[in-house]
């Protein structure tokens, strides 16, 4: 009814009038979120620090205009340090420069990648990939960050450089564990942890990374990290400190600018790492967006592929200067949301904010103690490959959880690629074993009917992630408003990702003033109690 209507923000110019003042305070909270954690996710891809700042701004002072999102944010992401760890490292072979210019190219070679992505319309790739599998490359990817960053967290420099490797090296690295610096990353990390706890509204303003740097920069001072220095501990052990526990930033923004090389850009090791960056930071990129739709009280629909475009235009400006890769970044964007932002103009204010305080401020950020930017991380990663990631996957599903751990166990020794692969082709000899026809793997049998206003849909044999997408597209060519039913008396077995896509599609579909159901289901057994459990038909339908 018009009374319960909710007056969707205007975009553009308009938009800018409408609601400058909200989309400003949202752009300044999430500029004090993102400046610490740009600096960070750079210094533990193998980038100067610098790098992820470039990153962020462009996302958000050029992005903005480009982007098909109204409340995504666009900047460096934890997911993608992996990637970039591995070309700088790989292609670099020892030299870190080279690497880091070489994986400069890569990343302008991934950022035309994913323009053309956007061109194909191939947004529509986020449905096709198991939830299991990306959800394991995930909680991967937050081990391996995990993983790198306690040595950061502790004053110590590994010896190793993977993931396995490193957990092996860490008791050696406890007995070397530099005391003054370890307080300040174990301060901040209690801080990470236990200040989203505290339930006092006025402290739930200010961003758990902002009350890190508040507490780290005096222990920084307080410790001299300025100048290096030696000092006793009470075991009598003598350490050292200075500034190369800080972050490091040149005095003049144009003189960090750094341009790609581009003369192995064709070789094997650069077309792996720009498939990688294409890939995950698309695949990563279209999930946040998708998740920010959800978070959004307005409910705005993501033009997917044009937020393809934007990235990748984003991706190929930031390389060709010296930044990271950038994606639409979920909790960014979700604390957009939660303070206010109505429009695509607070992304744009968040990157001003970073430009002029990066531009003016450069000694300050110099004070920042890696260890507390480490410390951001290491909850990052805590995160994504927490217990309850583990737990909730295991509910779903042994065969979910399976796909899940084997994704995990690949990524940690191989790479995200590999990682991934591995879980799509367990997933589908899991089909194959409960009966899925080798016909239909890509290609779904349906039939639609229409009687009156209800548009049935009736489903034959199955409904998995493989061939999911072209039934949604078959699905979005029906008119919007209707009654539209999903008959699956006629399938023998429907997967989890499938459940799941289709229950986000209700949501979205029933906002629009539809109505939405799925029936004919009683003949198939569920897998496990959750309620979008993969079904299997006890006999032939």
């Amino acid at each position: 009814m018009k009374q319960h209507k909710i007056e969707v923000p205007l975009t553009g110019l308009a938009g800018l009038r409408q609601n400058w003042k909200s989309d400003i305070v949202s752009g300044f909270l999430v500029f004090l979120i993102a400046l610490p954690l740009s600096l960070g996710i750079s210094m533990a891809s193998g980038f100067p620090p610098v790098a992820g700042i470039f990153a962020a701004i462009i996302g958000g002072v050029i992005v903005t205009f480009l982007g098909g999102s109204q409340v995504t944010i666009k900047g460096p992401a934890a997911g993608l340090i992996v990637i970039a760890l591995g070309a700088v490292t790989e292609l670099g072979q020892g030299d870190a420069m080279l690497g880091y210019k070489l994986t400069l190219a890569v990343i302008v070679a991934a950022g035309i990648l994913q323009v053309i992505f956007g061109w194909v319309k191939s947004g529509v790739l986020a449905d096709f990939f198991p939830s299991a599998a990306v959800h394991g490359m995930l909680a991967a990817i937050g081990i391996i960050i995990f993983a790198k960053q306690l040595f950061t967290l502790i004053g110590v420099k590994p010896e190793a450089s993977e993931t396995l490797e490193l957990f092996a090296e860490l008791p050696h690295a406890f007995k070397e564990i530099n005391p003054e610096i370890a307080l300040i990353g174990i301060v901040s990390l209690l801080i990470m942890f236990l200040f989203p706890l505290f339930k006092n509204k006025y402290l739930k303003m200010l961003p758990a990374p902002l009350i890190v740097i508040l507490v780290a920069i005096p222990m920084g001072l307080y410790f001299d990290l300025e100048h290096e220095h030696k000092y006793l501990f009470l075991d009598g052990h003598e350490y050292t400190i200075g500034p190369k526990f800080l972050v490091t930033l040149p005095e003049n923004l144009f003189e960090a600018i750094t341009f790609p090389d581009f003369s192995q850009v064709f070789s094997i090791t650069s077309i792996k790492y720009i498939i990688m960056f294409a890939l995950v930071g698309s695949l990563e990129s279209l999930l946040s967006t998708k998740a920010a739709e959800t978070l959004d009280p307005y409910k705005r629909k993501a033009n997917m592929n044009k937020d393809l475009v934007g990235v990748g235009i984003g991706n190929i400006i930031s390389g060709l200067i010296g930044g990271l890769a950038m994606i639409s970044e979920i909790v960014r964007s979700s604390a957009n949301i939660n303070n206010g932002g109505k429009t695509a103009w607070s992304n744009f204010f968040h990157g001003l904010f970073l430009l002029i305080f990066v531009a003016f401020f450069p000694l300050l950020i110099h004070q920042i103690p890696l260890a507390a930017l480490a410390a951001m991380l290491i909850y990052t990663g805590f995160k994504l490959a927490s217990p309850k990631e583990f737990y909730n996957t295991y509910k779903i599903g042994k065969e979910q959880f399976l796909i899940f751990i084997v994704t995990v166990l690949v990524t940690l020794g191989t790479d995200l690629l590999l990682g991934i692969a591995a879980g799509i082709l367990l997933k589908f000899v899991f089909h194959l074993i409960n009966g899925l026809p080798l016909k239909h793997v890509f290609k779904p049998l349906f039939t639609v009917s229409v009687k009156e206003d209800e548009y049935v849909v009736d489903v034959f044999h199955s409904a998995v992630f493989s061939n999911y997408i072209l039934l949604k597209k078959s699905l979005d060519a029906l008119p919007r408003g209707k009654h539209l039913t999903l008959d699956f008396s006629n399938a023998n077995l429907v997967d989890h990702t499938v459940m799941e896509n289709l229950h986000h599609y209700q949501h979205d579909y029933e906002h629009e003033g539809g109505k939405f159901e799925m029936r004919g289901m009683d003949h198939m057994k569920k897998l496990s109690d959750h309620s979008f459990s993969a079904r299997k038909a006890i006999k032939k339908a």
